[in-house]
């Protein structure tokens, strides 16, 4: 899942970002409202995370941007305000979920992981295609009744893999789902990804390489 922080608190949007990663989202980061509203331009997100007092472009205004447009981007807005008319405010504007300053790390990650299913309504929470299993709330994948145990970034690939239900999910897809945007398009990691997920997954191979095309799971 990926999922835009912005926050103009550098240290705290660092530290969301980083709990966010460890949990096997590919996140970016912005301090602005203008800056937010670029990389939406620009990028395709699950989950935005928004600090509703921002400078530039205040987080009220990036928020009707996102409802007004297409994009099936889910907001978890941020605030230190604790009054229930700025909650109230905050969800009339068109966000999906708040949560108010200081708060736990644990509940921010549970709301956006939320907040990423509602996104993708027709995807169960446990994904599962031949002998493969995945559960995305406990982090588990097994194969038969096997655990496989998998790293973050095999973790986000099996992940996009599984969604796409037997489809071929492209490497540039692969690239922007489980990484951020400092990502090399030219990059390796890919492919090298997905060599390692081949082989903690065992034989036969699940995972098929469609030459010029992408990966799909057999």
């Amino acid at each position: 899942m990926r999922v835009l922080v912005v926050e103009d608190e550098p240290r705290l949007a660092d530290a969301i970002a980083e709990w966010l990663r460890d949990e096997s989202h590919a996140v970016d980061v912005a301090h602005d409202g203008s800056a937010a509203l670029e990389r939406l331009t620009v990028n395709d997100y699950d989950v935005l995370v928004l600090d509703r007092d921002i400078p530039v472009i205040h987080g009220d205004e990036v928020c009707r941007q996102i409802v007004a447009s297409p994009a099936p981007t889910r907001v978890l807005m941020l605030t230190a305000a604790a009054e229930i008319t700025d909650r109230v405010m905050g969800l009339g504007i068109g966000a999906d979920d708040y949560l108010t300053k200081p708060f736990a790390f644990q509940e921010l990650a549970a709301r956006v992981l939320a907040l990423g299913r509602r996104s993708r309504a027709a995807t169960p929470p446990v994904l599962r295609r031949g002998e493969v299993t995945l559960d995305p709330s406990r982090r588990e994948v097994f194969r038969g009744d096997r655990y496989v145990p998998l790293s973050k970034k095999e973790f986000a690939v099996l992940t996009e893999l599984l969604r796409a239900d037997g489809g071929t999910v492209s490497a540039e897809q692969l690239l922007e789902k489980a990484w951020d945007e400092n990502a090399d398009p030219f990059t390796s990691a890919v492919r090298l990804t997905i060599h390692k997920l081949r082989r903690k997954l065992g034989e036969p191979s699940l995972v098929d390489t469609i030459t010029g095309v992408g990966y799909r799971i057999s």
